[in-house]
């Protein structure tokens, strides 16, 4: 297993770390014994945020109350926060639920502007002082925006970027990575599976070995842990095999697609737009009778019901046409349903 070295932070980590937003939606048992097999498998670097319901307290009760020597891991977490007082209340949340009394990176979490000193907002000074004050070691950011990570990068003011980063990257997206190398910032790569449209780990690994990034990789399952620990055991890099399974998957998924983050909702209507305006994909690429239930029709007739209010094209970090996606998803599982092969 290859390292990584995050920028001017020199946090220095396996390729392979764990990104817990999933273990949000397992009960606190599951998430302790997934967290604590994932550090004994061989992983040191851990991602959460303030957003990710109960994933902070999560990680607190695997690693804190002495299980584990604090030196031996990194934990990076975020805030939504657009206030000083709020970013200083977040802070002092996550250090309570992670049970640690410094977070290795604080990060400014999925952000509209490169914040900055003096901007009027406050919040870069708050983690300058966080950062006197030994409760952050680095001051990281997240963006899904191109623009704004290129801004990110040349700042001169964040120690890590963390960014959507698959094989389904543009060349944009690949400058970026090496705009963030030039400059001595860490690339943190999420979405490393494209909100679950890609499947084959080997490949998704193999892509990432090639370039200087860190990637975070959702895991819920015992079962998706063993996956990908295994690479800890095992080489993988690019063969003319897996370079295929790429060139497959990209000439079928490039394009406007939806990431499944999650951002655009609530709905006014009610639709669950991070699944039905990708179901196309997700029904190619998963057992269709998952997606075939009564219960996933109701929620694909509720594409019927937008009213095209906008709300979840101003909450888009990637600024796709939502609605006409929707709609488009929705004819195509009709068709599905009619019989029509998959």
């Amino acid at each position: 297993m290859k390292t990584i070295t995050l920028g001017s932070t020199l946090i220095t980590t396996p390729q392979n770390a764990f990104g817990a937003l999933p273990v949000q939606r397992v009960d606190m048992d599951t998430a302790v014994k997934i967290l604590r097999k994932a550090y004994d498998g061989g992983m040191t670097f851990f991602d959460t945020a303030r957003a990710y319901s109960d994933s902070e307290e999560k990680i607190g009760m695997a690693f804190g109350n002495g299980w584990l020597e604090r030196d031996k891991i990194y934990i990076a977490t975020k805030s939504t926060a657009e206030t000083p007082e709020k970013l200083k209340s977040d802070l002092e949340t996550s250090l309570k639920n992670l049970r640690t009394d410094y977070i290795d990176i604080y990060q400014l979490h999925c952000v509209k502007q490169c914040y900055r000193p003096g901007d009027g907002t406050g919040l870069y000074e708050v983690l300058e002082e966080a950062k006197k004050e030994g409760k952050i070691r680095h001051i990281g950011i997240t963006a899904h925006k191109i623009g704004i990570g290129e801004e990110i990068a040349q700042s001169g003011l964040y120690e890590t970027l963390q960014f959507p980063f698959s094989y389904l990257a543009t060349q944009r997206d690949i400058d970026l990575v090496e705009k963030c190398r030039e400059n001595n910032v860490g690339f943190i790569a999420m979405k490393g599976l494209s909100g679950g449209l890609l499947t084959n780990s080997d490949a998704c690994m193999a892509f990432m070995t090639d370039y200087p990034v860190l990637p975070i990789w959702g895991i819920q399952k015992e079962s998706e842990l063993d996956e990908w620990l295994s690479f800890f055991h095992k080489e993988v890099r690019m063969t003319d095999e897996i370079r295929a399974i790429i060139k497959k998957d990209r000439d079928e998924l490039l394009g406007e697609f939806c990431r499944g983050c999650g951002y655009c909702s609530p709905c006014t209507v009610g639709i669950t737009i991070n699944q039905c305006a990708r179901m196309s994909q997700m029904i190619r690429r998963a057992p269709s009778q998952n997606w075939l239930t009564p219960y996933w029709q109701k929620e694909m007739l509720k594409i019927e019901k937008c009213v095209d209010c906008g709300a979840c094209l101003k909450r888009c970090p990637y600024e796709l046409k939502i609605p006409s996606l929707l709609r488009k998803n929705l004819a195509d599982y009709k068709e599905i349903l009619a019989g029509k092969p998959v």
